[in-house]
């Protein structure tokens, strides 16, 4: 039985396994398998695992996870193209890979191909082996007859499989150390869910109670009062990245100022790149293209950063000819050509292999891609006052 902080664990932290495999070769069997519930549908049906099924999940070993169950790849259903689009978006997500082999693995090449591309670890699996005869000497074998069994096999194959430096990135990267005094600044607008933090900020503090440092929480009104209460400056302040003008104006001089948005970009992104990028509004005109990415979907407000703050400020900057377009959650172009700039959120719903995919999309076709945090310190021209 999975305990209460188990599946309190966000799905952005999770370790991402995606089931691949064609039609019948026991993807979801190997699932609800590894599992011990019922948690994809089986049946002979070709087809029956339509879109991509996600299940949360603590996995000996391996820990907090999330099993993505995939529809077969050769889908000779009249949906099934657009099933294996849903699947390769899927991979963008995924940390390691389970392949599923048939009798010949002709089929499963081209995929094969495809995750060495990736650099995703792949266990290869031959499910129900026991009906299928002779089993290539790199594929793991699983018998029907023999769950429990077959599982621990697989659970160790992947153990064996998994990087050594998953999960291993900080939050902080030694921008603090133990006894630091560290405020963060948290406007509480309408963007603030009621009621509770914003995952970012809940992460932050976190590490840095596990850091041993003393987090000192306020909002930008209440910031001078704050400061005025320490015996000495914070080490390091956080803020949120839409009141960064603010903060720097009001924050001591020994102080380095960051912000949740670009913790979260070096956290999950490549910040090297988001900050090399973010010059690029600097070539903006009338006419330019740029598309802002969101990986959550939640409906805008007035104070909507994304969607209304930094268009605005684009605006000002570039005039009102600049066009903007918008996605969110898991959509994103194959083709980014189009855009002068792409210009990314801090990925909290998002782990960082989704959000390194999204990366390499943009660079591998020229195009420059920022972060929130990073492009509304450039426009508030403190980034070389920035930490990261």
């Amino acid at each position: 039985m999975q305990s209460d902080m188990t599946q309190s664990v966000a799905s952005a932290n999770r370790l991402h396994i995606i089931v691949l495999g064609a039609c019948n070769s026991g993807k979801s069997s190997l699932v609800n398998m590894l599992t011990g519930q019922q948690t994809s549908l089986v049946s002979d049906i070709p087809g029956t695992t339509t879109d991509p099924v996600s299940k949360p999940m603590e996995l000996s070993g391996l820990g907090a996870c999330v099993l993505i169950d995939t529809a077969g790849f050769d889908d000779p259903s009249e949906l099934g193209s657009a099933r294996v689009a849903a699947t390769r978006k899927a991979l963008d997500r995924a940390d390691m890979a389970i392949l599923l082999i048939g009798h010949d693995g002709v089929r499963e090449s081209s995929w094969r191909e495809e995750l060495e591309k990736r650099k995703l670890p792949v266990v290869e699996v031959m499910s129900k082996a026991d009906l299928m005869g002779e089993v290539p000497g790199n594929v793991l074998a699983t018998s029907i007859h023999s769950p429990v069994e077959s599982r621990d096999r697989v659970l160790e194959a992947l153990l064996r499989a998994m990087p050594s430096d998953l999960g291993a990135a900080s939050l902080l990267r030694g921008l603090v150390a133990a006894g630091d005094i560290v405020m963060l600044v948290m406007p509480q607008d309408s963007q603030a869910p009621k009621g509770r933090l914003i995952l970012p900020q809940v992460q932050t503090i976190r590490e840095l109670l596990d850091n041993v440092c003393v987090p000192v929480c306020c909002t930008p009104a209440t910031m001078t009062r704050a400061l005025q209460g320490l015996t000495a400056p914070p080490a390091l302040i956080i803020t949120d990245s839409q009141v960064f003008r603010e903060v720097n104006a009001m924050k001591p001089a020994g102080s380095r100022l960051t912000s949740f948005s670009i913790l979260m970009a070096a956290y999950k992104g490549d910040i090297e790149y988001f900050v090399e990028s973010s010059s690029a509004v600097e070539c903006l005109g009338e006419g330019s293209r740029v598309l802002i990415a969101e990986s959550c979907t939640h409906a805008p407000k007035n104070e909507d950063i994304g969607r209304v703050k930094i268009p605005a400020m684009l605006r000002r900057k570039v005039g009102e000819g600049l066009v903007i377009d918008f996605v969110r959650g898991t959509d994103f172009p194959d083709d980014l050509t189009p855009y002068s700039l792409v210009i990314h959120c801090g990925g909290c719903m998002f782990n960082r292999r989704h959000i390194l995919s999204r990366v390499e999309r943009a660079r591998a076709q020229g195009v420059p891609m920022t972060n929130y945090g990073i492009l509304l310190a450039r426009l508030t021209g403190i980034l070389d006052k920035v930490s990261y």
